[in-house]
């Protein structure tokens, strides 16, 4: 192996690591120290008198009980959706559809979730006057219950199915021949190769239900859980950041409980040495009854959202319900309200484009470099770290650290929490991507005379530029939803419109929460299908020599 002199290599690979050193380990330790101040040093005194208060033990009850709720329901949700698409023979269209329609959710801000929930299920919410009665009171469990499962639902669909399209479906031919009864071949060939994923999407739904503000922000009512009694220690009337740093530290425990599981779970996935097409045994029973519920799960989830599209084009819900577009003019004249809207938008382009250079950086340095092992696993471990990390926990240590620097209250504070918080995901998928790429062209560019910067610009990058697209969209979408890490570093100028939302709550000005959500909505929906257009138009070099290749390989049979 020809030796290459990474120089570039190497300068990105420090100031990645720099970057995190400085905005992620510096500001949990100056979380974890804060936590243990006493007004004569340092104590444990500040845990005592949270752990042993009436109120954080009820919370982290309560917050453990819906957690777990929520995260079964949404897993077993998601498991038959993504087995409707791989596993019937519906149309590609209607297939398309339901994958469609379940991730999009993501493009809502959680905290719209409760104020969506309120106005369907309220005494005089839109479902509750079209079944003539309230189905279920809203406030507390049963609300946040829908509003968690509708908010972890999109996140475990993708991953589920995901590792659906790796299974090799052949195996369940091998069942029948065997005899076994369709129960059996259905646990042995579809369930037990996912229990790895099943249970690592049970964790994630967990650890984002734990860890999730947005929604009980609005319906929790008085179902306390971890994160508003944390919001409340530190934002609430009077602050003590003693105790907000406990349960900020007691809200990591998930964190390190979710690490220890994932790698646990590693060994329970199935890998297969080749994956064969086939085609799925006609039933229509079968595809009836997945389409049919199917399509059930999803008129319940979206139908939670209609009123966002209903009340801000009345005059006065419920009780005038002419048609009017004032709400609407009356945003877009409101000078503050556009601002913010402004400023989550350029918030939101430079978060993506940060993000995307940092993670490209750090994908390229483990992916696509001959530095040791144990100098990529240091990146690998922050891409660990920060996927485990509440953002709540990240924002309340960014407001202690920064407090009283000249970072405070500015949009670059708020860019770097957003690119530190979700960075785990997009530098997966670059790495992942890098990795399937020839991993030879650097050495070939390089005796031929081309750098290195000259190879990952004319040669690498090119090849990436779908993955380049979806970690530029996966950036902008969450930097415009997110609440839960902005809400603490977040000052008037630099507002964005989820911090106002949260604003207009105690006013309840309700029509414009819901067409500012309706903006980000449309933004991202506008976001998405931009990337979604260009990556279509992106010729993919090898496309047909690859497909070839497969067709030779792979033998269609049927079950």
């Amino acid at each position: 192996m020809i030796k290459r002199n990474e120089k570039e290599i190497k300068v990105i690979y420090v100031l990645v690591v720099l970057l995190f050193l400085v905005f992620l380990a510096v500001p949990i330790l100056r979380l974890l120290g804060k936590s243990f101040e006493g007004a004569a040093g340092l104590s444990v005194e500040n845990y005592i008198t949270v752990l042993t208060g009436k109120g954080f033990g009820r919370a982290l009850l309560n917050s453990l009980w819906i957690s777990v709720c929520s995260a079964l329901l949404a897993t077993l949700l998601a498991f038959f959706l993504a087995y409707t698409i791989h596993y019937t023979n519906l149309k590609k269209r209607t297939k398309k559809l339901i994958r469609t329609l379940a991730v999009l959710p993501m493009l809502l801000p959680t905290i719209t979730y409760g104020f969506a929930i309120i106005y369907s299920f309220g005494k005089q919410g839109l479902l509750t006057r079209l079944f003539g009665r309230q189905i279920f009171e809203i406030y507390g469990f049963n609300g946040l219950l829908l509003g968690y499962v509708i908010y972890t639902l999109p996140v475990s669909f993708l991953l589920i199915l995901n590792t659906m399209s790796y299974i090799d479906k052949k195996f369940m031919v091998v069942s029948r021949v065997m005899g076994d009864k369709p129960f059996a071949t259905f646990m042995g060939t579809v369930v037990r190769p996912l229990l790895g994923t099943l249970a690592a999407s049970m964790v994630q739904c967990f650890f984002l239900c734990f860890t999730d503000y947005g929604i009980p922000a609005s319906v929790g009512g008085k179902f306390e859980v971890v994160a508003t009694v944390l919001y409340n220690e530190m934002l609430g009337s009077i602050p003590n950041f003693q105790n907000g740093a406990v349960v900020a530290m007691m809200m990591l425990l998930p964190s390190v409980l979710s690490i220890s599981l994932l790698h646990w779970l590693e060994r329970y996935n199935v890998r297969y040495n080749k994956i064969s097409t086939i085609e799925i045994r006609k039933n229509r029973k079968r595809d009836y009854f997945c389409g049919l519920t199917s399509s059930v799960i999803l008129l319940v989830i979206l139908s939670v959202f209609a009123v966002i599209l209903v009340v801000p084009f009345v005059e006065e819900w419920p009780y005038r319900t002419n048609f009017t577009l004032s709400h609407v003019t009356e945003v877009f004249r409101d000078s503050s309200l556009l601002g913010v809207y402004k400023n989550s938008l350029f918030m939101a382009v430079l978060t993506a484009l940060a993000g995307l250079i940092t993670t490209y950086g750090a994908a390229l340095a483990t992916a696509r470099s001959q530095l040791g092992r144990k100098w990529k696993g240091i990146i690998e471990s922050i891409a660990l770290v920060t996927n485990t990390i509440p953002g709540m926990v990240i924002g309340i240590a960014f407001l202690l650290i920064f407090t009283g620097t000249p970072l405070q209250n500015t949009f670059a504070l708020i860019i770097l929490c957003n690119v530190v918080h979700f960075f785990s995901t997009p530098y997966l998928m670059m790495k992942n991507s890098l990795e399937k790429l020839n991993s030879s062209w650097e050495t070939t560019a390089l005796l031929m005379g081309d750098s290195w910067a000259k190879t990952i610009f004319r040669i690498v990058t090119p090849n990436m530029r779908s993955t380049i697209l979806e970690v530029f969209s996966y950036y902008f979408v969450n930097a415009m939803v997110t609440v839960s890490a902005v809400i603490f570093i977040a000052g008037a100028r630099t507002m964005v419109i989820t911090t106002k939302i949260k604003e207009l709550q105690y006013y309840t000005r309700f029509n414009e929460i819901f067409v500012l959500s309706l903006l980000i909505l449309a933004t991202n929906l506008l976001v998405k299908g931009l990337v979604g257009y260009l990556s279509q138009r992106e010729f993919h070099p090898g496309k047909i020599l690859d497909l070839s290749i497969l067709k030779k390989k792979r033998g269609v049979q049927k079950v």
